[in-house]
Order: C-alpha cells, then structure tokens, then sequence
C-alpha cells in the first residue's frame, strides 16, 4: 500500500480540507483522511491537489496546426474545415502515433489523466482500408499510454459529407463503406488486447451531416448494446442546424433522440446553437454537453447556454477540441465567463460546479465513473498545483478553489499522478521531453507528402 499526502485538497464541496491522507491498494484509493500530518515515507504533494482532469473531446492529431489556422484561416469555421483536412491527409500510422504521444504528453503537463479522444481518421488518403482496419486507432491508443494518462477512444463513425455532397479525397480517409462495416470493424477493435486497464471504447456518430438518420439508428444501437459512451458534434454552426431542418425537417439534437441515440451514456459536443425543446430533450435524457470554449471562440461557433443547459438537466464537460490551446482551467472557466459576455449576469457557475465539470462529471461522459474524484474507491488520479506561483499566490487555503478555477492555468501543475504511478514531476513529464516530442512530431507531418 502506498500512501500520498495532500498539504490541500479538494473533496467535492466549495472548500478544500487540510491534511489529507490517501492510503492506496493498487491504482486505488482505499481510505481518505483529513487534518493528518505528512507521515515518513508518504509521497507529499504541497499547494492544491484536485482530482484529475478528464479532456472529454480531442481530436490529437489537430495539434499540429495550432496557430497555423487563427491568422490564415479565413473567415468561418468552414474555411478552417479546409485547412482541418491537409493536415489530416499528411497523417499515416506512425506520424499519428508520435503525434499523439507527444498531444497527450502536453495533456498531462495540463494535469490531464483522462482523455476522450474523438477519432474518425480510420484508412489511408485515398479511403482504403489498411491491413488492420483498427491501425491508426489503435496507434492513438498506444500513444496514451506512452504518455501516461487514460484514454477512451471514440471510435466515429462518418459516412458523408454533408446531405447531398460527395466525400473529397481527404474526406474519404474518415469513412467506412456504411454503419454496418463502421459496427463490424468497431468490433474487432473490442477485442483488441491492448485495450487494457487503461484504454476503454466508446462511439461517436460524427454529426448529422456525416451521418444520415437511418446510419445514426444503427450506431446508438451499437453504443447502446455494448453500454458503451456514445458522442456527437451536435449544433456547433447555425449550418448545420439549417441543412437538418431541410433534409429532415428536424433539428439535429430532435433527429439523434429520434435515432434512440439520446441518454445517460451521450455526449452532445459543443451544443452551442440548441432551441429551447433540444435543451429540454437533452436534459431529460439526462445527457451531458461538452463545451470546448477555447475551440468555439476560435472558430467563431458561438457561445453555448450552459446554465439553461444544466437547469434542464444535463450535466457538463470540458474538452480541448482542436488543441488551440490545451488547458482545462481555462475551459472551465470560460463557462461562466464566456456566458457573462453573453447574458451580461454573473454567478450562473460555481467554482465547485465548473470544477466538477472538469473532473468527475468529464470522466463519466467518457466512460471511467471510477476516476474523478478524491473518495474510497476511485482511481488514485490526481493533478497537484503548485501554491506559490504568481497566479495563486495569496490564496487562502479552504477557500483556494475560486483562484484555482478562475486563475490557474496548466504552467501552475506541478504533479500528475494516474493510478499510482507520478507521470507529471516538479512541472516536467517523467517519461520524455514533450516539447522536444511536439516538436519533431510536427515537423516530420509537414513534411509528409
């Protein structure tokens, strides 16, 4: 048994406790203590210790474009769609691996332990299947843990590219020949080996774009007989609400409850642009909504009703989407913030609510219910930040999380322990040097043919 010591930490609530104990039995938690005194031998983690943060959306390999698209990108998300795809198309097995290794090394710089990736680059550019139709997945999957952290990855299916357009050359890397071969390769992806204890399987229908109704049907079903965490890009443009409403005189969150894709176990991502009745559908079934902020400002999405969202019912999760920036406080709090440009109120998030959004409530969307929080029984993930940095120097202890939440950022991680094991140490990754990673990771892409 090992044991970990928390000068600070935070167990739900708004306040953080003293002196907090952590015996652990393997990967987990056994028993917690507050008010304790670092015993000999504990590992001690001064300042502020949070349950791990879980990405619940990434697409890694966007990583390699990050400021190439703010500038240069054109005027709409639809232009950034285009540059989305070349850096996609230079992609093969290796150069996805390396890419993501070094993605989710930059993750758990962030205090990262869990992250959803939402992966629909399957096939080579010209759409044939490789030799192992699961290669790429499962090279993101290796990734992760090279890097240390959980990953659940959301296998999409994408079918089309809008109603009535055919799938560029790009495109076609994306889909499988209907949702019926999506189900089959999905799964033999299940019974993978190296989906181990730290990999787990989810499924995403893109959108209602990429997926018709009828495909849709197919992949709730799939999700649903396997309880596996099933997602989608529900909503991020007006577009798409407005090519919904055309083909099937529906929108697109009314279409995927149509679908049977609606429950606990769905994700609508972004949900930005959602009428009062999609809201209500959603919080019925008791969905979550993930909110990548940092990913809608830069594409000009729009600004999300988070609290209208939560007030219906559904939960919320934070996700660094497009690698813009990849900092989970800074999503969290563009919750609150970004909805007091719009609303022009303020308190509509608490500071345990947007922490929450971020730890416990990110991990169950994307399927480790285990993970998340600091309680017998959970996973010993964990993200330590430093006290004494510019950005939360002054804090007062109980009363830290407010400065954590709407003040911290991921320079201030310090440690990142997942299951036990120290992946983050004194702010630096102890496995290998991410910058140096990232580095020639993007380097080699750009030079792909």
């Amino acid at each position: 048994m090992k044991r970990i010591w928390c000068e600070w930490a935070w167990l739900g609530g708004a306040r953080l406790e003293p002196g907090v104990l952590l015996e652990l039995e393997g990967e987990r938690i056994a028993s917690v203590g507050a008010a304790v005194t670092a015993p000999a031998g504990a590992l001690a983690l001064p300042g502020y210790t949070l349950p791990g943060l879980a990405n619940a959306h990434s697409h890694a390999f966007q990583r390699a474009f990050r400021g190439r698209a703010e500038g240069a990108g054109g005027d709409s998300f639809w232009s950034w769609r285009e540059l989305m795809y070349e850096a996609a198309g230079r992609l093969d097995p290796d150069r996805y691996r390396a890419l993501a290794r070094a993605t989710f090394g930059e993750m758990a710089l962030a205090g990262v332990t869990a992250v959803g990736e939402f992966h629909y680059v399957h096939h080579d550019r010209g759409g044939r299947t490789y030799a192992d139709p699961n290669e790429i997945g499962k090279a993101v999957v290796e990734a992760a843990a090279a890097a240390g952290i959980r990953i659940t990855l959301i296998d999409t299916c994408y079918l089309r590219g809008a109603a009535g357009e055919s799938l560029g050359e790009v495109q076609r890397r994306f889909a499988d020949r209907d949702a019926e071969a999506w189900a089959q390769r999905v799964e033999e992806l299940a019974g993978w080996e190296g989906l181990g204890a730290g990999a787990r399987l989810g499924a995403a229908i893109h959108s209602v774009r990429a997926v018709d109704r009828e495909a849709a049907a197919t992949v709730a079903a799939f999700a649903a007989a396997r309880e596996l965490p099933l997602h989608a890009h529900v909503s991020e443009q007006p577009r798409e609400n407005e090519e919904c409403l055309a083909e099937y005189g529906l929108t697109p969150t009314a279409l995927l409850a149509e679908a049977g894709a609606l429950g606990e176990r769905f994700t609508a991502v972004h949900a930005t642009h959602l009428s009062d009745d999609d809201r209500r559908l959603l919080g019925e079934a008791g969905a979550c909504c993930c909110l990548c902020p940092t990913t809608e400002r830069a594409l000009a999405d729009g600004i999300g009703a988070a609290a209208a969202l939560r007030a219906a019912g559904a939960s919320l999760a934070v996700g660094s989407d497009s690698q813009a920036v990849i900092d989970l406080f800074e999503e969290a709090r563009a919750i609150e913030l970004d909805e007091r440009l719009a609303s022009g109120e303020r308190g509509r998030h608490s500071a345990a609510e947007l922490a929450a959004a971020a730890t416990v409530d990110g991990h169950a969307a994307i399927g480790w219910p285990q993970a998340g929080a600091i309680a017998p029984g959970r996973l010993a993930d964990l993200v330590n930040l430093g006290a004494d940095g510019v950005r939360l120097a002054g804090a007062e202890g109980a009363s830290a999380l407010d400065a954590i939440v709407f003040a911290a950022t991921a320079p201030d991680v310090a440690n990142v322990v997942v299951g036990a094991e120290l992946v983050v140490g004194d702010g630096a990754h102890t496995r290998f040097d991410v910058a140096a990673e990232l580095g020639a990771a993007i380097a080699a892409l750009g030079s792909a043919p």
